[in-house]
């Protein structure tokens, strides 16, 4: 018995196996007080996340790399067989390669970071986390209208970064062209309803037209892209039916729906002070009887024949 526990004491693979569990219990240790000394010394609540999970990753990698380095005389024999099992292992573990690569991009490539509203693998959401393997999400839309949470938390993995194209509606240019339509009758004033429509729109999104453009200027100088019209733009076609006004703008990427409501809540005010000389079109039929008939309901009595 004696032999035996001396025998198991001094066997290197138990003295290695120790050594790693150590190692690693060190390795988390001091993981553990970088990530709270970034938490305390960096102010930037962007900077403070990406730094948070940077020590993370590296404390992943320098793990793996103290497991390997401590058992590679033991494995030095096994070089035919690891390299099969290896190569198993990297094809049965291709998704998960795939998103430790998309993690990485995503980390030093600026596709997106958190807080970011984009569109990946189809979902619509705001970025609240990306981890190693995947990216969580804030889902929009679905079946709550505009761009409004549903309340569903979505975890995307990073490997889609490389797959399908990635939509990021506040990367370099914060904001979204939007329109919004109004069908006005012909026998409205059309010199007045255009006044009316151009003025609301610049009371609306009069800061965000300025704002917009100085960011703009910074994306032409970035990519090769030419000046693009971003003050709002009233336009009209007439149908068969009404005219058609058209209200372009650009607006917040966040205050799409609350933005629409002011507009047209604006544009119902000035129109209905106008006193009918603006008034909305509709899809109804419209029936008006200029002018009642008089209807004769009366039952005549005839004169009788005096012969009778």
């Amino acid at each position: 018995m004696e032999t035996f526990i001396k025998r198991w004491l001094f066997d290197p693979i138990v003295g290695k196996t120790t050594a790693v569990i150590a190692g690693l219990l060190i390795i988390g240790i001091v993981v553990r007080l970088l990530q709270r000394s970034v938490s305390r010394y960096i102010k930037d609540s962007h900077t403070r996340y990406r730094a948070r999970k940077s020590v993370a990753f590296l404390g992943y990698l320098v793990a793996i790399l103290f497991v390997v380095a401590v058992f590679s005389g033991r494995l030095g024999g096994l070089h035919v067989g690891l390299g099969i099992a290896g190569a198993g292992l990297v094809f049965a573990l291709q998704e998960v390669i795939t998103s430790i690569a998309g993690f990485i991009a995503i980390s030093f490539g600026s596709f997106y970071k958190t807080g970011d509203r984009i569109q990946l693998a189809g979902i619509t959401g705001d970025v609240i986390d990306i981890g190693i393997l995947r990216t969580t999400l804030m889902e929009c839309g679905g079946w709550v209208n505009a761009d409004l949470y549903n309340g569903r938390i979505v975890r995307v993995a990073n490997s889609f970064v490389f797959k399908e194209p990635l939509f990021n509606y506040s990367a370099d240019f914060p904001f979204l062209w939007d329109e919004i339509i109004i069908p006005v009758k012909y026998e409205s004033d059309q010199k007045r309803t255009r006044e009316i429509l151009q003025r609301v729109v610049y009371e609306v999104i009069g800061d965000y037209a300025v704002h917009s453009k100085a960011v703009w200027k910074k994306m032409v100088e970035k990519y090769k892209i030419e000046e693009a019209k971003v003050e709002p733009t009233v336009t009209m076609i007439a149908n068969d039916n009404w005219m058609e006004f058209t209200i372009r703008y650009v607006v917040d990427y966040k205050a799409r729906r609350s933005t629409k409501d002011l507009l047209f809540t604006r544009i119902l005010e000035e129109f209905d002070k106008t006193k009918g000389r603006v008034r909305i079109a509709s899809t109804s039929t419209d029936i008006r009887l200029v002018e009642t008939p008089a209807l004769d309901a009366g039952l005549r009595k005839k004169d009788k024949d005096p012969k009778d």
